[in-house]
């Protein structure tokens, strides 16, 4: 696969991390607020709000989070990946064009 591809891969990937996290992140983010504050934890569906046990919620967030970490550390293995490639320099010596090359002008 060529450089420019991984690199594409991986900024995709970091892209994909910082949505999910910026759209579901939020839930998450109420339930820790909710178990450190107050001890207990609920969910608000249609108006009422419904008890949770706060170490399932909290696994849950857990779970979110090395998504979120998964998605992002592989945007930066592929971004790592397609910088570091060998771009141009592998240009075979048939395919060179210039001055003292194999290539006729």
């Amino acid at each position: 696969m060529s450089d420019t591809r991984f690199t594409l891969i991986g900024i995709g990937l970091i892209f994909a991390g910082f949505i999910v996290l910026g759209v579901l992140g939020q839930h998450h983010y109420n339930l820790a607020i909710q178990s450190q504050q107050f001890g207990e934890c609920f969910e608000y569906k249609d108006g009422t709000q419904i008890p949770v046990d706060c170490n399932v919620a909290m696994q849950d967030r857990n779970w979110f989070f090395a998504l979120v970490i998964a998605l992002i550390g592989g945007g930066i293995f592929f971004l790592v990946k397609g910088v570091r490639g060998k771009w141009d320099q592998d240009v075979k010596e048939k395919d060179k064009v210039g001055p003292d090359r194999s290539f006729p002008s």
